[in-house]
């Protein structure tokens, strides 16, 4: 919280709200700003006059359906209360204003107690660092005189600290010394000071309720605006405004439309200072590839209720509505702020949108995008091979709160199918995830790291790669390719979460690497791990609270028992029973009606989201869905390698045998007992008829000079002309390549006419792969250009081709370009400027279409371009082969052609001889 011992003369605080359903959150609410003086009245619910709860459905209802905020002063203090809905159909919403909060008020209802959603919204607070003050609402219901009053208090008060935080402590009541020495354990510094001067100084007071080490409790009743000066008196004098930076930074945590329809930002200035027509930047996350926009803001407003006043600057710390802003979305950080985390809950099940017969379900589609940017809890899903609509939702209520939505706002009438449950997949153990995206012209390899975390931790990303075998740009793509997508398992499709995914090698070329390939190369990593791993399914639960008629207790716990619900033993009081546990929402859902009509209407049953469960019937749920993960083509497993001047797909099975980079952790996972559960399958070695598969280790010895043949060639050239200027890739070279609907095949070319062959020698590239020239180039470069120029005049005699041997001379200043004629081959120098790559691409793509041309180079990137241009390819180490053989076989032909006479015993006699001796 910074500095807290120093206030300005008003500080500025934004204060949210929140509760379980009916606490009286709204109540308080409208009774704090009574007391700050912005209504004269204290508004209702239940009379549908609350100044927050302004939107019909809201009214209707009764229930607070979206975050609303207000500003009002109280002392020195400008709160912007921020209020947010109770009912846990809308956690999605609130959870979003979390984290604009600087402090966050508790509401609990005396009557009911912590409850389940209290404790969901407890953890929520822990998870955001928020501190808390709590106000226990509608104790006027308690009947007495003042010592039982007081009695039921203390019950409470004890039911907190053991149901949330022994830091929770009553501020609003008697501060003895037993107070002052429960508040001065909470931090050690202030308990030696209190033990010394037997004080507690409101400063670290102060500090301790900003660093979550004290919580103050007021007891009262918001209706009867009981407790609530004192509650508000706290909050002024225990709270502190936080210190911000310099420059422009702030957090968008809600998207609106005003009557007129204008989009409205709602966001928090979290430095500097926005003003209007202030020009803002962020990434467009709709676009396909990274869009960087830049809009001007038209207005700002401070909104309360449904009013609002225009400013034309808001400071740090301020909470306000934006319009101009067409890109922005909800967690955004805009400036020096960074995005938010991924909300905690979310929704667990999924409903098919029935649309009437006339509505186009594009146009609707278009339609819900646009409210899910407004609510994006709704998680609108397009199924595209059924052509449909689903909607991800957390209730029935928010439901009906949709179809009241899209009636109002598009005049359309829409029903929803029956839910389906939400799922998601994770591992159960370390695993190497590798991709490799390598079409014509394109290059990037990707190993990540996947490991299963604890439950509830959702996905996680970093980076414990070496910036000398990656550059930093390139991870911090990779990590914004992980970031960007939601990754789905290989048992269902659904989402996984509680993975940790860190980014442990990788590689790029810096003439062929572009962003995209990364990002396939990314997301084929993720899937070859999951593909490699052994996942677990897990499903949604609810932790539920059941009261029902102690005659019922039996029956009750046989439905949860085959429900296969977790619970406690049953807490018995006043004939009814309270039973706490937790249970798959697969088998709760409609679990209530149930209880209304066994029990007569006297039970209750109280669920809120419990997180994610190792599903209990996997292998039923995997059968239903029937999802098989290699053929999913928007998700590809396998990687995508070169040869043959062509890309070709290698299974996820296969593809460590073609990798580039070894694998450096854990080939494969470990079950919980220990023993192996590598899903790996054979892996072959054989290739296709056609020649688009080839074994593993003929790939890696076609490899084996990929990486350092230019590296090597660099440092010969250097000793003779000095560095090497590296050739910038054109525009053609940098084409993208989609691969969508399917993979690229390699298709052999088709045979050119035999007119006339041509073979292009890379002059440097041979004379540094084969031995004797390199070692020879060690004492004289121009004799192992001599040498080289003799090798390949006598093997141009056996091969009958144009041969053309084509040398560097690029850094010699003013050289032209030089063709002289060696016997019976032509040596070229190339001229200033020119490398010899550069012209022998030249000269392939102006002849490689009518002839049959063949380029010898271990340059491997230099391979697949002239393969592009209908060139063939010959290693450095193939053409030693040829030579080596044609000298063998021209020393044959010598040897056959002398005479056949006698010689001594052991040497070649003429078939018949022995006759004639």
């Amino acid at each position: 919280m910074g500095d807290t011992s120093k206030y300005k003369e008003e500080k500025q605080i934004a204060l949210g709200i929140l509760a379980h359903v009916d606490a009286g959150k709204t109540t308080l609410s409208e009774s704090m700003l009574h007391k700050g003086g912005i209504v004269d009245n204290i508004g209702r619910v239940d009379k549908k006059n609350a100044f927050l709860d302004n939107y019909e459905l809201e009214k209707e209802r009764g229930i607070t359906i979206f975050s609303k905020q207000a500003v009002f002063r109280i002392g020195n203090m400008r709160v912007t209360l921020l209020d947010t809905p109770g009912h846990i159909d809308f956690s999605a919403e609130m959870e979003r204003t979390l984290q604009v909060l600087d402090y966050a008020v508790l509401v609990i209802n005396g009557a009911d107690g912590v409850q389940g959603h209290t404790r969901t919204l407890w953890r929520l607070l822990e998870r955001y660092q928020i501190p808390v003050f709590l106000f226990i609402n509608k104790m006027d219901q308690f009947k007495g005189n003042d010592e039982e009053k007081q009695e039921e208090q203390e019950r409470l008060l004890a039911s907190l600290q053991k149901e949330l935080s022994t830091s929770c402590l009553d501020f609003g009541g008697e501060w003895d010394a037993a107070f002052l020495e429960n508040l001065a354990l909470c931090e050690e510094e202030v308990l030696e000071h209190y033990l010394e001067s037997g004080e507690v100084e409101e400063a670290d007071i102060v500090k301790m309720v900003a660093q979550r080490k004290v919580f103050p409790c007021y007891f009262g009743s918001a209706l009867k605006e009981e407790g609530v000066d004192k509650f508000l008196k706290g909050v002024e004098t225990y709270t502190a405004e936080r210190k911000y930076g310099d420059k422009f930074a702030a957090r968008v945590f809600k998207i609106a439309r005003d009557a007129q329809g204008n989009r409205l930002t709602y966001l928090k200035v979290t430095g500097g200072v926005l003003k209007v027509k202030m020009l803002l930047k962020g990434e467009n996350r709709n676009a396909e590839e990274t869009e960087i926009w830049e809009e001007k803001v038209d207005q700002i407003r401070i909104y309360s209720g449904a009013r609002y006043e225009m400013v034309q600057e808001a400071k740090a710390g301020t909470v306000c509505a934006v319009t101009g802003l067409e890109h922005t979305f909800a967690g955004e950080g805009l400036g020096e702020e960074g995005d938010s985390t991924i909300p905690l809950l979310e929704p667990v099940i999924s409903y098919k949108i029935e649309l009437p017969p006339e509505c186009d379900a594009h146009q609707m589609l278009r339609k819900l995008r646009q409210l899910e940017e407004e609510e994006p809890q709704l998680h609108i899903v397009w199924e595209e091979q059924s052509s449909e609509i689903h909607a991800k939702l957390m209730g029935d209520v928010q439901i009906e709160i949709l179809k009241s939505l899209i009636k109002e706002r598009f005049g359309v009438v829409v029903d929803f199918g029956e839910g389906s449950i939400v799922y998601k997949e994770t591992i159960a153990g370390p695993v190497e995830g590798i991709g490799h995206f390598e079409p014509l012209r394109h290059y990037a390899e990707v190993h990540l790291l996947l490991e299963p975390l604890e439950r509830g931790s959702g996905v996680q990303f970093d980076t414990d790669c070496s910036e000398d075998l990656l550059d930093r740009n390139w991870q911090r793509l990779i990590l914004t390719h992980l970031e960007e997508k939601e990754h789905i398992g290989v048992l269902t499709g659904s989402a996984i979460t509680d993975i940790k995914i860190t980014l442990i090698a990788g590689r790029a070329h810096q003439k062929h690497t572009e962003g995209g390939d990364f990002r396939q190369a990314t997301y084929r990593a993720v899937r070859q791990g999951l593909k490699r791993a052994r996942s677990i399914l897990l499903e949604p639960c609810y932790e539920f609270c059941l009261e029902i008629p102690m005659e019922n207790v039996g029956r009750a716990m046989t439905d949860l028992q085959n429900m296969g619900a977790d619970f406690e033993q049953p807490m018995i009081e006043d004939k009814m029973a309270g039973i706490k546990g937790r249970a798959p929402v697969s088998t709760m859902r409609g679990y209530q009606k149930e209880v209304i009509s066994y029990t007569r209407g006297f039970g209750n049953l109280v669920c809120s989201f419990g997180g994610y469960i190792e599903c209990h019937n996997a292998e039923e749920v995997i059968a239903a869905y029937d999802y098989d993960s290699e053929h999913d083509l928007m998700n590809p497993t396998g990687s995508v390698f070169c040869a043959h001047g062509a890309g070709f797909v290698v299974p996820w099975d296969q593809v460590p045998d073609y990798m580039h980079l070894e694998e450096r952790r854990i080939a494969d996972t470990q079950s919980a007992d220990g023993e192996q559960a590598s899903d790996d399958k054979k892996r072959s070695e054989s290739g296709q008829a056609d020649g688009s598969w080839i074994s593993s280790a003929e790939y890696k010895k076609r490899q084996a000079d990929y990486w350092r043949g230019e590296k090597e060639l660099e440092e010969i050239f250097a000793r003779t002309y000095g560095e090497v200027k590296r050739r910038l890739p054109s525009e053609q070279e940098y084409r993208r390549v989609h691969i969508t609907a399917s993979e690229p095949v390699y298709r052999p070319a088709k045979p050119k006419k035999a007119e006339k062959e041509y073979l292009l020698v890379d002059g440097y590239n041979i004379i540094f792969a084969w031995e004797e020239l390199k070692e020879l180039s060690k004492i004289n470069i121009d004799s192992a250009r001599d040498r080289l120029k003799d090798i390949l005049c006598n093997y141009q005699g056996y091969r009958k081709c144009t041969l053309i041997l084509v040398f560097d001379a690029y850094r010699v200043k003013g050289h032209r370009e030089e063709i002289t004629k060696y016997h019976n081959i032509h040596v070229v120098y190339t001229k200033e400027a020119e490398t010899a790559d550069m012209f022998i691409e030249k000269t392939v793509h102006a002849i490689g279409r009518k002839y049959q041309v063949t380029v010898a180079t271990s340059d491997g990137l230099e391979q697949v371009i002239i393969m592009g241009q209908g060139g063939k390819r010959l290693s450095a180490a193939g053409l030693k082969e040829e030579v080596d053989m044609a000298a063998a076989q021209m020393k044959e032909h010598l040897e056959a052609a002398k005479p056949k006479t006698k010689t001594y015993l052991g040497e070649y006699f003429p078939e018949d001889s022995g006759k004639a001796e």
